[in-house]
């Protein structure tokens, strides 16, 4: 071996314990050997950050934001509400749910399908009063699945097209991937459905973990019925079913400014009418959608729902709000900040939420601009609560925001237009008209993986252009010697899906590439069999939590252990390796 290459085994096989370690974060230690790579010039100081400008590293990034704005415009939200139910048997949830998962993967990246759907999940888990631990495994694995669809599903595949565009000239295209991406997705969720989640131990389904609770209690929350609000004219009493969904129920009405007597069941909803309504704080946002209810804004505001947040304060005994209500303090007319609700320790209450004497210990719901919010938070005297991901969701823009998206993708696929520029263009329209705020832009990105990425391109072509792969390629043809091509893709398959299970997926991709490339050069036979082979194995890590960004986000919320992941994804890799190597040879021929 080369000097060259002596120093990027080393600095690999580093990579490949730390990772394992765990210790320290996968970005830092890609970055760190990065560095390393450039002070010992196997990587040219010229090209050191070669890797942050790539195209794959730009469509990863592209590709987060657009997530972004489909679960801003309520895309995600519309799904999800067709999803969870608390009446259907965990068999049948976790089989629509990992269809879905997979279809939404396939047209957004994996890790933000899950981390979109995750939270329908956990809502479901919990109204059927069952442990997540049974149905996230098969969430994060199905999402996993889904993603090898397409070219934009998941990283690995955007690194093997960029790369068969660096050595051939042209790229995979967004849609080369579906022939055998469909088939290892459907059979693959096919088995999560039907056995794989049966194999999730049973100490964990009985007693799997949940995400942190925050012990807030349920909120009274004051919705505006508009002109158009399709519950016009229904009496209260009728509007129980559209709310047992959420948990929530009315417990009061105002017309006019005045609170009506009782409960208002009698009552016959009125355009201007305003529902007080006790429900979850996550909930109010989905309910006032459902409903077609808005919130309570001052009429002359000329703010938007993408200028908006909600935030949870808490009163502090001697807060300037204790004792008056934000009616008094003139919130809404001088600050266009809406106290949106109240949550009073399980303490009842009918008045209406604006006219409410505010006491020490109440936790207050906040509508109001980005911007302004913590300031308001000063001036009432409260204390923010940890931040709990309530957003606003912009219901009107999702078909804006479906139409910009589709359009983006249509012209990428047919070659009219360069993926990372089509991305590119859908995100400036994105933020142009609001559906990605410019304070969610940057927060819309994983840049822990933006980083890995821009670390390791560096490395990988540095293993390349040291013959480093043709020395690994050659090795794995010297043990396999007299093996026919099959035989060297089904190991290749399995090397590239071991690697996965141990490092991240991402970096798997930037090695193993090169390698698929020599391979089939030296075996004298196309490269698209091989370069699918390693787009398809870097996309299958389900042995371990650390392998895919997805079975990361499961860990805490399912209780599960390090060991639980190798029981339901031992066998789906070995079906994916059984399936997948002749789904690759009947579409990408030798």
């Amino acid at each position: 071996m080369t000097f060259d290459q002596i120093i990027l085994f080393t600095l690999l096989a580093a990579i490949f314990v730390l990772l394992i370690w765990g210790r320290w974060r996968y970005d830092l230690v890609a970055f760190g050997a990065l560095i390393v790579a450039v002070i010992t010039d196997v990587v040219p100081a010229g090209d050191a950050f070669s890797g942050f400008g790539h195209p794959a590293t730009v469509i990863v990034a592209l590709v987060l934001i657009v997530s972004r704005a489909l679960t801003n415009s309520g895309v995600i939200e519309l799904i999800g509400r067709h999803v969870v139910s608390a009446s259907r048997s965990a068999a049948s949830h976790i089989g629509l749910m990992a269809a879905v998962a997979a279809s939404l993967s396939a047209i957004i990246n994996n890790v933000a399908a899950l981390a979109v759907l995750m939270p329908v999940d956990l809502e479901a888990a919990t109204k059927a009063k069952r442990s997540p631990a049974k149905t996230l495994m098969p969430l994060s694995f199905a999402s996993i699945l889904g993603g090898m669809i397409t070219l934009i599903g998941t990283p690995p595949n955007i690194i093997v097209a960029e790369f068969r565009n660096d050595v051939l000239g042209e790229p995979f295209s967004m849609f080369d991937f579906a022939p055998v991406g469909l088939i290892c997705a459907g059979i693959g969720v096919l088995f999560i459905a039907t056995i794989g989640w049966r194999l999730i131990p049973g100490e964990r389904t009985r007693s799997g973990g949940q995400l942190e609770s925050h012990d807030i209690g349920r909120y009274v929350a004051e919705l505006r019925v508009p002109a158009e609000a399709t519950i016009i004219g229904q009496r209260v009493a009728e509007l129980g079913s559209l709310l047992e969904e959420e948990e929530a129920s009315i417990i009061g009405m105002a017309r006019r400014g005045r609170l009506l007597p009782g409960a208002a069941r009698r009552e016959v909803v009125r355009a201007e009418d305003v529902l007080i309504i006790e429900v979850e704080s996550g909930a109010i946002d989905r309910l006032s959608g459902e409903l077609g209810l808005e919130y309570v804004r001052r009429e002359d505001s000329e703010l938007d729902d993408s200028d908006l947040v909600l935030t949870e304060v808490v009163v502090p005994d001697g807060a300037r709000i204790q004792g008056r209500s934000a009616t008094s303090l003139q919130l809404l007319n001088r600050h266009d900040v809406t106290l949106l609700g109240v949550s009073r320790q399980g303490r009842p209450f009918r008045e209406q939420v604006r006219k409410l004497q505010i006491k020490a210990g109440d936790v207050l719901l906040l509508l109001g601009p980005s911007d302004r919010l913590p300031e308001i938070t000063n001036f009432l005297g409260c204390l923010p609560l940890a931040e709990r991901g309530l957003e606003i969701v912009q219901r009107n823009k999702a078909l804006l925001s479906i139409g910009i998206f589709a359009t983006a993708v249509i012209l990428a696929a047919f070659g009219i237009v360069y993926l990372p520029v089509s991305l590119a263009a859908a995100v400036a329209l994105l933020v142009a008209t609001g559906v990605v705020p410019l304070r969610q832009l940057y927060e819309s990105v994983e840049w822990p993986i933006i980083v890995l990425l821009g670390s390791m391109i560096p490395i990988g072509v540095a293993l390349e252009a040291s013959c480093g792969t043709m020395l690994i390629a050659s090795t794995i043809i010297d043990l396999f010697a007299g093996s026919s091509p099959v035989v060297i893709l089904t190991v290749l398959m399995i090397v590239t899906m071991t690697l996965s299970d141990v490092i991240n997926n991402t970096a798997t991709a930037v090695i193993a590439a090169p390698i698929a490339l020599n391979l089939a050069n030296s075996l004298g036979v196309s490269p698209d069999p091989f370069l699918m082979c390693v787009a398809v194995a870097a996309s299958c890590a389900f042995l371990t939590p650390i392998g895919h960004k997805n079975n990361t986000l499961i860990l805490g919320p399912g209780g599960y252990h390090f060991r639980d992941y190798w029981r339901m994804g031992l066998p789906l890799e070995i079906i994916i390796i059984a399936v997948g190597v002749p789904a690759i040879l009947w579409a990408w021929p030798l």
